[in-house]
């Protein structure tokens, strides 16, 4: 017999504390996530303009989240997130692995180095590209002093205020979402089956699409999906890196709900963004599973 079960007062306390810390989680969720989209959805059926706001229901918000110019909004912004997504994978994946596979003293410097970043603020990492990447800024200076400039790129070469500023700023930012999830996968990541695979003939790069790469899948799909979905609705690195520019569905819901005064039709675009975050969830956690049960199979 266990303690446990000799004293039947502890489980009842620990089963307690158990329901007092579900009841403190649930309600922060309830009041904090569950009431704010409750709200947009109400105010997504409302009309709205001019800063006004008639409670008289309509689907006329969401009609026209459908009517140009917001489909290719909608569009450029999955565009960009999905390309900031998989810059994030192709150079956070040999990031994460190294970390994964280094000796476990070295594992918490390094990972520390990797979340520096977020030790400063969001508006000052951005205003500090916008320094880097302007025309007196440093990386300007190193492509002239390289000669990269004008033999590969030509006098006149602008990286500041470009679709390419706001890309490197989205991929420097969430690159650290994409880490830690695979560093997550690749710490797990049993040596024994690659010593198997090793052992029947598979080379270090055989070895590494048909055990590593499927068994690290999981922190990839989980990564991408860190990644994926508030690169969709960014808009404080696309107005200032592009220099109001580009304009994303979260440049466009912010106007709306602040500037344009319709918060009826902003609470509608948010919803279908939303809505999109939902199927973004389910498609990679679909495609993680499938490619862990494919590598156990």
């Amino acid at each position: 017999m266990n303690a446990t079960s000799l004293n039947p007062d502890s489980s009842s306390r620990a089963t307690w504390r158990a329901w007092s810390l579900f009841a403190i989680l649930a309600a922060w969720l309830v009041l904090f996530v569950v009431s704010p989209t409750v709200i947009l959805l109400v105010y997504s059926f409302f009309r709205g303009g001019n800063g006004e706001i008639e409670t008289t229901f309509t689907l006329a918000n969401y009609a026209k989240c459908f009517r140009a110019p917001y489909p290719a909004v909608f569009g450029w912004s999955l565009a960009y997130a999905a390309l900031t997504t998989a810059l994030c994978a192709v150079i956070g994946y040999p990031v994460a692995y190294y970390i994964g596979r280094s000796p476990a003293s070295r594992r918490n410097r390094l990972l520390m180095l990797v979340m520096i970043p977020f030790s400063t603020s969001f508006l000052i990492r951005t205003y500090a590209w916008m320094t880097l990447l302007s025309n007196d800024g440093l990386v300007m200076y190193l492509l002239k002093a390289t000669h990269l400039i004008p033999v590969v790129f030509s006098d006149g070469t602008k990286l500041l205020y470009t679709n390419g500023s706001v890309l490197i700023v989205l991929v420097y930012t969430y690159l650290p979402f994409m880490i830690l999830p695979i560093y997550g996968s690749v710490e797990k990541l049993d040596e024994s089956l690659i010593e198997a695979a090793a052992d029947l003939g598979a080379g270090p790069l055989g070895a590494f699409w048909r055990v590593i790469l499927p068994l690290t899948m999981p922190g990839v799909a989980a990564g991408a999906l860190m990644v994926f979905v508030p690169a969709v609705a960014m808009f404080a690195v696309t107005t200032l890196m592009s220099g109001g520019n580009i304009r994303l569905i979260g440049d466009e819901i912010e106007f709306q709900c602040l500037e344009g005064g319709n918060l009826p039709f902003g609470s509608a675009l948010g919803m279908v963004l939303l809505l999109m975050f939902v199927l973004s969830f389910f498609l990679f956690m679909r495609r993680g599973a499938g490619a862990k049960a494919a590598a156990m199979a």
